[in-house]
């Protein structure tokens, strides 16, 4: 937990007024409680855990449960008004802007969007359902997504419209 913790910390600029630096050291001790083998010592951690997280959801409008699976160095770059499913997988340096639901398409049905490495979500976007978002990704803002995009792509619009990407600019940004 505490490597990751570190690992946050860089990633935020070592920023502790950064409101997405709140939610991952909060769902990093969400993951850290679940290592605890005792049921009767975990359970103040737990209490502990949902308080902490409905304070971060009050004060910087960040919904990010423990359950859902997130890659190294999430960026949250901005805050207020993003809800991450706990079904949801976040693949590694992911950047997630205001504004963005990443969950389930309808009520009931199981299926939370899997991202792959390296995605950026604009503001206001909508990723929803039993999708697969691929590596080196760009989505733009308020765009809808609700099927599969291939690595590399651009998808904007609502719902999105999927357009491929010159395959040189996307091995030019990986290399920097």
């Amino acid at each position: 937990m505490f490597d990751l913790l570190k690992e946050d910390w860089k990633t935020y600029d070592r920023d502790i007024s950064r409101q997405g630096l709140w939610a991952m050291a909060i769902y990093r001790f969400g993951n850290w409680r679940y290592t605890i083998r005792w049921a009767w010592l975990r359970k103040p951690f737990s209490l502990l855990y949902r308080i902490l997280r409905t304070l971060c959801q009050i004060m910087s409008g960040i919904e990010l449960h423990c359950e859902t699976r997130v890659g190294h160095r999430l960026l949250i770059e901005h805050f207020g008004g993003i809800i991450i499913s706990g079904d949801a997988v976040i693949g590694d340096d992911v950047v997630i802007r205001q504004g963005v639901t990443i969950g389930l398409r309808t009520t009931g049905k199981k299926g939370a969007p899997v991202i792959g490495n390296r995605v950026d979500i604009g503001a206001g976007a909508k990723l929803l359902g039993n999708i697969r978002i691929g590596d080196d990704v760009v989505i733009g803002a308020n765009a809808v997504v609700l099927c599969d995009i291939p690595d590399g792509a651009l998808a904007v619009g609502v719902p999105a419209v999927i357009k491929l990407r010159n395959k040189s600019l996307v091995s030019e940004k990986q290399e920097q």
